[in-house]
């Protein structure tokens, strides 16, 4: 497994931006795949973004694809979510996983987890 500690939530208006990170260590950050997934109160965790292992591909939900963006970065062992034009549904707590090389959507395909940060968008 891999150790992940998410930074950078926070509470920010409609329309705003956030840029949430995530710093791994462990297991060899160059060959997993990284994601974001929230999860809001009384709903479940839900696929956000996902970046795969040498960065050649990415996905996005529906409800944030063209808002959003993932990264990663080799040297600092680190994966960045860019969030734009945020709405109030954005409001989660956000978590920072990873596995080994390729891109699923799936939560229970993930085994290790940060503990979340949460975002706050108020209207």
């Amino acid at each position: 497994q891999v150790q992940l500690a998410e930074s950078g939530g926070g509470l920010v208006q409609a329309g705003g931006s956030l840029r949430l990170s995530c710093a791994a260590s462990g297991r060899t950050f160059f060959t997993d795949a990284m994601g974001w997934f929230r999860q809001a109160p009384g709903k479940e965790r839900e696929f956000v973004a996902a970046i795969s292992w040498n960065g050649g591909s990415t996905n996005y939900a529906d409800s944030v694809k063209g808002r959003f963006t993932i990264s990663r970065d080799y040297a600092k062992n680190s994966v960045t979510l860019h969030m734009n034009s945020l709405k109030p549904e954005d409001t989660a707590v956000y978590y920072c996983a990873a596995r080994p090389y390729t891109i699923t959507t799936l939560p229970r395909d993930f085994d290790s987890w940060g503990q979340g940060t949460q975002v706050t968008v108020s209207s």
